[in-house]
């Protein structure tokens, strides 16, 4: 596959989706630990671990581009 090194208006959009779904992670959890109705717990520990997964994906999706990366910035 020939793929183009990430532009910086992407890097930024991964940067603030990977934020984004941290922060979802971190609120499922949190609800889920404060929530006494078993099945509102088990919803809410399954939406963190889709976050978690969509946070993989966009890691990797880094990790991938990171050999083509520029090693200088862009002028």
């Amino acid at each position: 596959m020939n793929m183009k090194p990430i532009s910086a208006k992407e890097l930024e959009y991964l940067a603030d989706s990977m934020s984004n779904e941290d922060l979802l992670i971190k609120q499922c959890t949190a609800g889920a630990m404060s929530c006494t109705n078993s099945q509102i717990q088990q919803v809410l520990l399954h939406q963190a671990q889709v976050h978690q997964q969509h946070y993989q994906s966009l890691l990797n999706c880094l990790q991938q581009h990171q050999s083509i990366a520029p090693t200088q910035p862009q002028g």
